[in-house]
């Protein structure tokens, strides 16, 4: 899925920050000094540092701590720090409309940071380690943009546009989560294949394929062409590739590891690109409540 290449965007959407020693890992899901930390991740503990890559550039490395550059969809296109950003108003434009309509409740933009390194957060001091990740406690989605490689070379996935805007979109979704009065059902029950933990990221991966759905169809703020030209097939399988590279099933076999279950915090490779689909396929926020589904294995909007 490519950006408009005419449509403008504002650099100052995202904001820029992080640097090498500024402060140890985040504790995630734990305890740090008696401060129970609540932070959302992609990769939930998981240690994407370190390793052989093999692929290719996915896209021009972004320009650390300035975002001026950033100014038309032939940038998002080219510069994955643009692309984060052209993403995060394209899901300001969805959201802002489906979030009333489908909910009653208003949209609250979310602040979205680039850093490098390591960043200080609401929720306590945070690495790239962790890779992208949400803070409930100050409402916002950091990115280290050096993931989206790391996505591709360690993990497998695709190399196209749609694969990186799914990671955003899914963060976007925890803050989506955070607003509706759902995203503390992860830590009450943090770990196991139905356990909410999981159920909180497979809706986030809902709500990732819900803003794809909408996103090459919402007219830009003032009635303009959307932020997006119309998805491919290709675009779908993007997507779908990232899903799949983040699976806990998945990652634990590239670890070496066998696949339990009972310590799963987002689900297999499977059902994270299902829940996408779902999301995609209906546009309903109301398809989207893993809490209530059954069958994790089965949604009933794949039906």
């Amino acid at each position: 899925m490519t950006f408009n290449e005419g449509m403008q965007i504002d650099p100052n959407r995202a904001s820029s920050g992080g640097g090498p020693g500024m402060g140890g890992k985040l504790a995630i899901g734990g305890g740090a000094g008696g401060l129970i930390l609540l932070v959302i991740s992609l990769l939930l503990g998981v240690d994407i540092t370190g390793g052989d890559g093999g692929g290719g550039q996915v896209s021009q490395p972004a320009q650390a701590g300035n975002t001026a550059h950033c100014k038309t969809g032939a940038d998002a296109n080219k510069y994955v720090d643009c692309r984060v950003i052209a993403t995060a108003l394209s899901l300001d434009s969805v959201w802002s409309v489906q979030l009333p309509q489908q909910t009653g409740k208003q949209y609250v933009k979310p602040e979205v940071m680039l850093f490098t390194g390591a960043i200080n957060t609401g929720c306590g001091n945070a690495t790239s380690d962790v890779g992208p990740f949400y803070c409930p406690a100050d409402q916002t989605a950091y990115f280290d943009t050096a993931f989206f490689q790391e996505l591709t070379d360690r993990f497998g996935a695709s190399g196209g546009p749609l694969a990186q805007e799914y990671v955003v979109a899914h963060e976007i979704g925890h803050h989506i989560q955070n607003q509706l009065g759902d995203i503390g059902k992860a830590q009450r029950d943090p770990q196991g294949a139905t356990s909410g933990a999981v159920r909180t990221e497979l809706q986030a991966d809902c709500y990732a394929g819900l803003w794809a759905h909408f996103a090459d169809k919402q007219p830009s703020p003032g009635g303009g062409a959307p932020f997006l030209n119309p998805l491919s097939d290709t675009d779908i399988r993007d997507a779908l590739s990232a899903a799949n590279a983040v699976g806990d099933d998945r990652i634990q076999r590239a670890a070496g590891r066998g696949v339990n279950p009972e310590s799963w915090t987002h689900g297999s490779s499977q059902q994270r690109q299902k829940w996408f689909l779902v999301g995609y396929r209906t546009g309903s926020v109301q398809s989207c409540d893993t809490y209530s589904a059954r069958d994790l294995d089965n949604p009933t909007g794949l039906r």
